[in-house]
């Protein structure tokens, strides 16, 4: 699926590039990994091939994609529930988690939304600037451009 050089993304850690595919004996058994090295951090993963998928590596999405998440981010249509702030923290980590860049700008949108009508927990501010900064990372990468001018696209849709 990728070879060394791809860009792809890990749930919840953002974009990274496959410095690797190496092959490891783990608990007998030959097995190939990918090694992402995530760009904001330098952190590096080692992701079995086979599995890949299932944990939710993915491919950055293409240009034709970014106007649907723009649609995302611009929806006031939705309805905020009532829950608690832990409750709300949780299903919006589950949704970062998934991985897909759809749900991110979901969270992105619900957060700052809800920022509107009342303070954030500290969690909740930590994750909007997390869901943020995923976002731009992979956007700025779709669409060829310098992450300080999707920064500021993404700024001025909740301004």
């Amino acid at each position: 699926m990728f070879s060394e050089g791809d860009m792809a993304v890990y749930p919840a850690h953002g974009v990274g590039v496959i410095k690797a595919v190496e092959t490891k004996t783990v608990g007998g058994i030959d097995q190939s990994f990918y090694v992402l090295e995530i760009l904001d951090n330098s952190m590096r993963i080692m992701i079995p091939t086979g599995s890949s998928e299932n944990v939710g590596l993915r491919a950055i999405v293409g240009k034709e994609e970014v106007d649907d998440i723009m649609e995302i981010l611009s929806d006031r249509s939705v309805e905020l529930g009532a829950q608690t702030w832990n409750r709300r923290y949780r299903d919006y980590m589950e949704k970062i988690k998934t991985g897909s860049v759809h749900e991110v700008a979901v969270v992105l949108r619900d957060l700052f939304l809800l920022s509107v009508d009342k303070d954030l927990s500290y969690g909740e501010r930590k994750m909007l600037d997390t869901a943020k900064n995923l976002l731009v990372k992979e956007l700025s990468l779709a669409q060829n451009a310098k992450e300080d001018d999707v920064s500021k696209t993404i700024e001025a849709i909740f301004s």
